[in-house]
């Protein structure tokens, strides 16, 4: 009888899908806040739904830019500790592969064996550099077509989540009335955007809904206090 195949299921998306947390968590909580905020301040859905589209627009530009950033940060970070372990397995050759054993043996190498890998590892600069950017200091290089990869994702997953506290705000004449439903369409978003995002990530959709709604609903709740309270 054959063996059934053996498939292996790992999610390798883990960076895209934490932009659009980033993105989509912050889009939904703080237009929210500011829509909530101005309801009990003015009467007119049109000047919440201005307000609200400026700083979707604002809110997008600005986290797209820190996503950027911080790609380019951790690319360049890498670069500056692969330039520096280079150098030190040029100039300090002996001390470099110390660190070598250490690292095999840590791995349950027995002494021979960590010689024979050590030796082999060694014979290849190139391949011994990466070897200790891995696993002496930790470090996956990391794209170079990320960063903007992540500014984008990061300022679409924003707009997509900031509209939709809004759009009650287009289609109800009452401001009230409008509140109230921003408030259940954000709450239902929160709600699902976290049990798909458990999905993709490998936990309980269940549990991340729970855990996405009621954290969303913290933040939301805190900056719309706030909101109400500088605005009062």
């Amino acid at each position: 009888m054959p063996s059934t195949p053996h498939i292996e299921k790992h999610f390798l998306a883990s960076e895209l899908v934490r932009d659009v947390v980033i993105g989509m968590a912050d889009g939904l909580t703080v237009p929210f806040a500011l829509a909530a905020g101005l309801s009990g301040a003015v009467a007119s859905t049109r000047i919440i739904t201005t307000a609200g589209l400026a700083e979707v627009a604002a809110g997008a530009l600005a986290m797209g830019l820190g996503g950027y950033l911080a790609a380019r940060t951790d690319l360049e970070h890498y670069r500056s500790e692969f330039r520096r372990e280079k150098t030190e397995i040029r100039e300090l050759p002996e001390t470099e592969r110390s660190e070598v054993r250490k690292i095999l043996l840590e791995f349950g190498l027995d002494a021979e064996q960590t010689e024979t890998v050590t030796a082999t590892l060694t014979r290849d600069p190139s391949r011994w550099t990466k070897f200790m950017m891995r696993f002496e200091l930790g470090l996956e290089e990391p794209d170079p077509g990320r960063a903007l990869a992540s500014a984008v994702t990061i300022g679409t997953a924003y707009v997509v989540g900031g509209l939709i506290p809004l759009l009650p705000y287009f289609w109800s004449k009452s401001v009230s009335q409008a509140l109230l439903i921003s408030i259940a369409t954000t709450l239902s978003a929160l709600f699902v955007f976290g049990g798909v995002k458990g999905r993709l990530t490998g936990v309980a959709p269940l549990r991340s809904a729970l855990q996405t709604a009621i954290v969303g609903s913290i933040a939301a709740g805190a900056a719309f206090a706030l909101a109400r309270l500088v605005g009062a």
